[in-house]
């Protein structure tokens, strides 16, 4: 497999728009999230902010995100905009047997910052965290040191008092450094597609195999125990100038579908880098794979493809 060449670097703070937040409020707001998400809420703390996701009963995802506590009884879910609505309904018909809330948070501004993060987190008074998966947060604001590559999530509850890129441009550097760490953050147009393993998600951490039962808990570890999962997300590029949609097919050699494109962003003015769910055989045997005409070169990952306790990831992080 190659490794990507690009120089491209997230260089400036960026506003993301695509990002948005649900608040988990009440006595009850644990126990309620432990019955519905793969994360073991425990492990929330206000220093850990696992990763986790949402299944259906077949253990496919609907939405997946990372946890954060902001205190005692209060739980905020960070995951794309576009399925706070979706999951709100989803999870209110559980919700009603529990003393806890559901309060979407259209009004947060998400900024994201690589090399002048120092200068957002002086803004808002708070300290940038020194380790992925962890945060910081304050009555201003949140700051999530997101997993992968050297970048700060802030979540804010005001406008930003200092100058940030509301662009395209900047938002693509954003989503590609999510593609060379090899995160994938559902939309609306995949969720109810994938089971958890097909985005490496355990692999990350978002998968608790050690907690009880959850909504799609026996599929996804059913999947895991017996090593059924036959797809797994990769990474690539393509030479062209046009970014792919997501769900657009990949093909083999022989026209037949091997995969399908999850996410994609610009690299450069010519080449696309992205991440997809392929055949595990295909990426085994690295034969020739096309989207559309353009032939798709495999890269590295920056993670192996093996189970990260969430648990051990916690106490490795204790403060």
């Amino acid at each position: 497999m190659a490794t990507a060449t690009s120089q491209t670097q997230l260089d400036r703070i960026v506003r993301l728009t695509h990002l948005g937040a649900l608040d988990v409020k009440g006595t009850d707001a644990e126990k309620f999230l432990q019955g519905q998400t793969s994360a073991q809420v425990s492990l929330a703390n206000g220093h850990f902010a696992p990763l986790t996701c949402f299944c259906t009963p077949k253990g496919r995802m609907i939405a997946n995100g990372q946890l954060l506590r902001l205190g005692d009884d209060h739980y905020r879910l960070i995951m794309s905009a576009t399925l706070i609505e979706m999951l709100t309904t989803h999870l209110k018909k559980f919700a009603a047997f529990y003393r806890t809330e559901l309060i979407p948070q259209p009004s947060l501004t998400f900024i994201g910052a690589s090399e002048d993060a120092q200068s957002l987190a002086d803004s808002v008074e708070l300290s940038l965290p020194e380790q992925p998966y962890t945060q910081q947060s304050n009555d201003q604001a949140c700051v999530l040191r997101v997993p992968g590559n050297t970048r700060w999530l802030f979540c804010l509850n005001s406008p930003p008092t200092i100058d940030v890129s509301d662009d395209n441009e900047a938002r693509n550097a954003w989503q590609l450094e999510d593609i060379r760490s090899g995160l994938v953050w559902l939309t609306d147009t995949q969720q109810d597609h994938f089971l958890p393993q097909m985005l490496n998600w355990e692999a990350l951490g978002g998968i608790s195999f050690k907690k009880g039962c959850y909504t799609g808990q026996e599929v996804v570890a059913r999947a895991h125990f017996r090593g059924q999962v036959k797809k797994r997300l990769i990474r690539a590029e393509i030479p062209a100038s046009v970014l792919p949609n997501a769900g657009d097919t990949l093909l083999g050699g022989d026209g037949k579908s091997v995969g399908e494109v999850v996410s994609s962003a610009f690299s450069d003015d010519q080449r696309i880098e992205l991440l997809a769910v392929m055949n595990t055989k295909v990426v085994e045997g690295e034969t020739g794979i096309f989207w559309e005409d353009c032939p798709v070169t495999l890269c590295t990952l920056p993670y192996a493809v093996e189970r990260l306790d969430p648990e051990q990831l916690a106490a490795d992080l204790a403060e």
